[in-house]
């Protein structure tokens, strides 16, 4: 029996070295370089990357994000939005964000309004550097005086700042992080971090329009803690419960989420194993040997490389299947629950032009409409249709559901 269970541990591992062999090489260097330096899935060990050698390298597949120039038009895609966000700018233009290479042109660009300069809180270094150097006032300055003085998209000072070769240190750039977030940024990945000073939820403040993060924690950043955030703020006339916009036909104070990446991915599993880096930004090799971490940033579904290390923990799952199949299903619910939505949201607008009930009882209708909309929003604007953490996805469409199914029930 002995003799049996040596054998078959003599087979496994011989069956083991074969299989890396024939993967290494199928797929080449670059892979088996991703496969040996994952770890156990950790934060990225930069031991193999010589920052000041592979800059070249980062340099022009960060430039490479130029190729990222298609726009989904989302209002023409899924014409309900239109009706759901009436009265607010993005039922005039609702697009696909491009490439980091066009922050600048597409900010200036789009229909909807922008006032203040606040707006380009994401769009370009020069203007974050111009909020560090002035502080809250930068953000109600006139935005047409300020962009005429903006020149570069997002670049290495975003997630650098200036410190010339640091060996590729991450640093933090956007005050507002660390004023929400306090002594718990220690406790989040900083690649996850820097990636989610713009790929989050956030919110203008009532009285500064300064651009800040509805929490304080990872805790803090469910879509319910969000909500119960916004419920409880006072607003400068001395009533409760922040709001994007009053929406004319129905008189309901609306939230517009922004795009909560960061939140919904810190959320689900996969947060204590990886980073954003991990799964948009692969580590490469260049014809000459250099190691460096490539900057185009890229799905995962899309790279070779990247799907690579999936396999330590989905061993031989068809990855690009699996994730399209829940991106099916979550697209799916979405079109399903944003159609109810609109339909509540003309049920509502009748009810309010027929004058037949009571104030009393049409603000209880408009508090589960916003919910509705707020849950709805949270899925549908995050980008990921529902890659980046499935069960919340699902969630935040169903309590949506719930909440249309509840409003309607009371118009009935």
């Amino acid at each position: 029996m002995e003799k049996n269970k040596i054998i078959k541990l003599i087979i496994a591992i011989v069956i083991i070295v074969v299989a890396v062999v024939l993967i290494g090489g199928f797929f080449g260097d670059d892979i088996m370089y991703h496969l040996k330096n994952r770890g156990n899935l950790g934060p990225l060990t930069r031991e193999d990357i010589t920052f000041d050698t592979s800059i070249p390298y980062v340099s022009s597949s960060m430039h490479a994000n130029s190729e990222n120039s298609y726009i989904t038009d989302y209002l023409e895609q899924d014409p309900y939005l239109v009706n759901i966000y009436e009265g607010f700018g993005f039922a005039k233009e609702y697009g696909s964000a491009r490439g980091h290479e066009y922050t600048l042109e597409d900010v200036a660009a789009t229909a909807r309004p922008h006032a203040l300069a606040n707006c380009l809180t994401c769009k370009t270094p020069d203007y974050t550097k111009l909020v560090n150097d002035l502080g809250v006032s930068a953000y109600t300055l006139d935005f047409n005086e300020v962009y005429a003085t903006m020149s570069k998209n997002i670049s290495c000072y975003e997630c650098h700042e200036t410190k010339s070769r640091n060996g590729g240190e991450i640093v933090i750039t956007h005050s507002y992080v660390a004023k929400a977030l306090g002594d718990n940024m220690s406790t989040i990945d900083s690649s996850t971090l820097s990636c989610g000073q713009c790929h989050i939820e956030y919110y203008f403040t009532p009285t500064d329009k300064e651009t800040m993060m509805p929490y304080s924690s990872v805790a803090t950043m469910t879509p319910e803690a969000i909500l119960e955030y916004y419920d409880s703020m006072v607003m400068p006339d001395g009533s409760t419960g922040f709001y994007d916009w009053i929406q004319p036909s129905t008189g309901a104070k609306l939230l517009k989420a922004q795009h909560p990446e960061m939140e919904t991915y810190l959320q689900g599993k996969h947060a204590n194993l990886l980073n954003c880096a991990d799964c948009h930004m692969a580590i490469e090799m260049a014809d000459d040997g250099t190691v460096y971490h490539s900057h185009y940033l890229e799905s995962p579904l899309e790279s070779k490389t990247i799907l690579s290390t999936c396999v330590k923990c989905h061993g031989d799952t068809d990855m690009v299947a699996m994730v399209k199949r829940i991106q099916d299903r979550i697209t799916d619910r979405e079109t399903e629950v944003g159609n109810k939505l609109s339909n509540l949201k003309n049920a509502l607008a009748a009810a309010v032009a027929g004058g037949k009930m009571s104030e009393a009882d049409l603000d209880l209708v408009r508090k589960l409409y916003r919910e509705a909309q707020w849950f709805f929003d949270f899925c549908y604007v995050e980008n990921s249709e529902g890659a980046h953490n499935s069960e919340l996805s699902a969630h935040c469409l169903e309590v949506s559901e719930l909440r249309i199914d509840e409003a309607m029930a009371l118009l009935n």
